[in-house]
């Protein structure tokens, strides 16, 4: 783990005025440590996005002063109360799908246990106003997942979110809450039992400093890094103008799996799911739909893959088909008809019949890759 100094210096970077983890990230990478960057003055305005304003705030002692002050401060009031800051070049316990995102948290207040990080992750939100459904759904697919031996990611709101935790509780799982305001702050103040037992058997995680009160434009930049730290997101109920559809759109700028529960047509809390379906979600009825979807992954101590066919089990026509869909990028029914000479009837029973063994998957678009 990162040493005070080191963990005050990133503090008090953050701690000054205008800037942000993309600035603070930059700045890092240009003069190698926050300390030398502290000492550099106005030379940080090479820096791109450093115009004269911010450069005059690192050629100001007092400001300067006031930063490395607040720093020691919260590292105080963190020790305290037990909270643990985790710096972002602390490669031995920063979660690593985290530092692939663009613009990962530099540091990190977390109280609970950090080995959360160590295992395979799955986020789980959806809406605040669930139905009673969702929130079955919700607890269930939770459950199931941390018995399969994934850590549930969610972000402690009412509804969809506080299922995901109390599904992974109920089953002796492991659960992470990353919250919108400061890791002592529990929001929504009902869910205060569930925050205590989250701490206790998981981890609350957030990105800002302690007593940082929950405000709207706080949870858009919460979500990023709650599916930049899962291997795939699962969206249970989300109305047309969900927060949730911003974790989705995340979850894809990351790489991530995005996965969707169906709900009821006539439900408005299924609305913005079944659009991300249409969009090309995986749609999903049972844990396993998400299991087999993960990156090459061990879940208790097992490999959970589907099992693939065996060359001799494929007819020669799917072999030929499956030539045909090996380019790394996919190829659409249009150039399949062409290069394959099928009949269209033949080529999308051959097409089902790879879909069905596992071996390929349809993209928006009619379009096919491997698996």
């Amino acid at each position: 783990m990162a040493g005070p100094d080191s963990i005050r210096d990133w503090l008090a970077l953050a701690a000054l005025p205008g800037l942000g983890c993309t600035l603070i990230h930059r700045l890092v990478a240009v003069f190698g440590t926050p300390q030398a960057v502290l000492n550099a003055g106005r030379a940080v305005s090479q820096v791109e996005g450093i115009g004269p304003r911010l450069a005059a705030v690192f050629d100001n002692p007092t400001a300067l002063a006031q930063a490395r002050s607040w720093a020691a401060q919260e590292q105080e009031r963190a020790a305290k109360i037990g909270v643990q800051l985790l710096c972002c070049n602390d490669l031995s316990l920063y979660p690593s799908l985290l530092q692939t995102i663009p613009d990962p948290p530099v540091l990190l207040w977390c109280r609970g246990d950090f080995s959360c990080f160590q295992l395979p992750t799955v986020a789980l939100v959806g809406s605040r106003s669930a139905t009673g459904y969702g929130r079955k759904v919700s607890f269930l697919l939770a459950r199931q997942l941390t018995e399969a031996g994934c850590a549930v990611v969610s972000g402690l709101a009412d509804g969809i979110d506080g299922q995901a935790h109390a599904g992974a509780l109920a089953a002796g799982g492991r659960t992470i809450a990353v919250l919108g305001c400061g890791v002592d702050v529990i929001y929504p103040r009902f869910h205060n039992r569930l925050y205590e037992q989250v701490a206790a058997q998981g981890l609350i995680v957030s990105e800002y400093s302690l007593g940082t009160q929950p405000e709207g434009f706080r949870f858009p930049a919460r979500n990023r890094i709650i599916s930049g730290l899962s291997l795939g997101v699962v969206i249970v109920e989300a109305a047309a103008r969900s927060g949730s559809l911003i974790t989705a759109r995340m979850a894809l700028e990351q790489n991530r799996e995005v996965f969707a529960v169906p709900g009821r047509i006539d439900s408005l809390q299924s609305e913005g799911v079944h659009r991300l379906i249409q969009q090309g979600a995986y749609l999903i009825h049972s844990v396993d739909d998400i299991l087999m979807e993960l990156p090459a992954v061990t879940l208790n101590g097992e490999k959970h893959d589907e099992a693939v066919p065996m060359a001799e089990e494929l007819s020669a026509s799917e072999k030929e088909l499956l030539t045909l869909i090996d380019d790394p990028s996919p190829a659409d029914i249009e150039e399949l008809t062409e290069k394959s000479k099928l009949p269209v009837s033949d080529l999308h029973g051959l097409l089902l019949g790879l879909e069905l063994k596992g071996l390929i998957r349809q993209l928006p678009g009619q379009q096919y890759e491997r698996t």
